[in-house]
């Protein structure tokens, strides 16, 4: 969460939508990594659009923070870097 643009979408959200992406951020908190690829409600997919798009050239998966918004961001290690959310799931993949 030390990215600036997803600290700044983060904060400029409304109230109901800001406690969805920190209740989505407290899920994944307690879950391996076998778990968020098979947890259904996460819909964690890659972003075929966006083949890379992390700083060293990672792959870009897109996750389900509502049934609207989309959170995306890059595996790094054992860490999940999110870099912005997106309100509307479909500019996720533009």
């Amino acid at each position: 969460m030390n990215v600036p643009e997803f600290q700044q979408q983060l904060v400029a959200l409304d109230k109901n939508e800001r406690h969805a992406v920190i209740s989505t951020i407290g899920k994944l908190l307690v879950m391996d990594w076998p778990t968020v690829y098979a947890h259904t409600g996460l819909n964690w997919e890659q972003i075929k659009e966006k083949e890379t798009g992390g700083p060293n050239g990672e792959a870009l998966y897109s996750l389900r923070a509502t049934q609207k918004m989309r959170l995306l961001g890059f595996r790094k290690g054992e860490a999940l870097v999110l870099l912005s959310i997106h309100p509307d799931h479909d500019s996720a993949y533009a």
